[in-house]
């Protein structure tokens, strides 16, 4: 027995000479998570049992258009849509980005209004509202402004479906990718960059070499958040009369009546379309997470993945 010293209370305590085998220690019991684990299963065996046997779902449908010519011409404009709309959000997000982080007043509040006007009024209200941009603008011109006039075009003319969803998209997607930029740039600890001023490093050169790898870390997640969002946004299209996906599978199914699989048909593309998504973001956010511990190395591919190479490295340490 072991006792404390002799300025406290005399108090004996026990003193346990049996070690203690951490490695055999079994995890508490928690029967609610036992419980739950029964339900989630049950209910899944339900929802399958509901999918497979259920006629209404008409899955023989779903297989004849699954690849038919008009399904896949929505499916292309679609990723039209979502690659052009991603490029002007993308360029623009960065530069309303730089423009937040300017020293430049003027320039950070009309970055700030730009941000403050896209995002807080509706996706959909903003392509209905270019689509119908001639009903404020007739007629749209180039020349000096309060002078003449060099060319103009009737805006109904060349404002189409196409172009409109662009630009609604597009400026729409801008705004959140600048938000998304600057809170990744700001991430980075300023001391980094104050060091690499301190070397010598020109700007620029910190920027590129320093401030933005380090940022990627934080700008891939929501960035790709915000692509697999345009992806599906691309259906309030159908609403101005854009070709798209939903709008060829409605085209179909007003003839066919046929409501339930066509729309199953639009949902499998959708989510082929953002599972690849969500592939390439998961070997990019890989390559940027190199070194970090919070990597998201705790999924059951990403083990595999490291476990595999884990083995080449090994492998070729034994040959050399």
């Amino acid at each position: 027995m072991a006792t404390l010293p002799s300025n406290q209370t005399d108090v004996e305590l026990p003193v346990t000479h049996q070690p203690v085998d951490v490695a055999r220690a079994l995890s508490p019991r928690r029967p609610a998570t036992w419980v739950l684990s029964v339900i989630t299963v049950v209910v899944a065996v339900q929802l399958v049992h509901l999918f497979l046997t259920n006629p209404n779902f008409e899955w023989d449908v779903v297989a004849q258009y699954l690849n038919s010519e008009t399904v896949l011409q929505g499916v292309v404009m679609t990723l039209f849509l979502t690659v052009t709309a991603m490029t002007i959000g993308l360029v623009l997000g960065g530069i309303l980005a730089v423009c937040r982080l300017s020293d430049n007043a003027l320039l950070r509040a009309l970055a700030s209004a730009y941000i403050w006007f896209f995002r807080g009024t509706p996706q959909l209200v903003q392509l209905i509202f270019w689509f119908n941009i001639g009903l404020l603008v007739p007629v749209l011109s180039i020349g000096i402004p309060f002078g003449p006039t060099f060319a103009s075009i009737e805006s109904n003319s060349l404002v189409t479906p196409l172009l409109a969803a662009i630009v609604g998209l597009g400026l729409h997607d801008a705004a959140y990718q600048a938000e998304i930029y600057r809170a990744g740039l700001i991430s980075v600890d300023e001391g980094q960059l104050e060091a690499a001023k301190a070397l010598g490093m020109k700007p620029v050169r910190v920027f590129f070499r320093i401030q933005l790898p380090q940022a990627m870390r934080f700008i891939v997640p929501p960035t790709f958040n915000s692509i697999i969002a345009l992806v599906k946004g691309t259906s309030l299209v159908s609403v101005i009369g854009g070709a798209e996906l939903l709008f060829s599978v409605k085209e179909i199914y007003s003839q066919t009546y046929q409501t339930v699989p066509l729309l199953i048909v639009a949902s499998i593309w959708y989510l082929f379309i953002t599972t690849v998504l969500n592939g390439v973001q998961f070997f990019i956010e890989r390559h940027y997470g190199r070194g970090s511990s919070r990597n998201g190395s705790s999924s059951p591919v990403v083990r595999f993945l490291d476990r595999r190479a884990a083995e080449r490295n090994l492998n070729r340490g034994m040959e050399s």
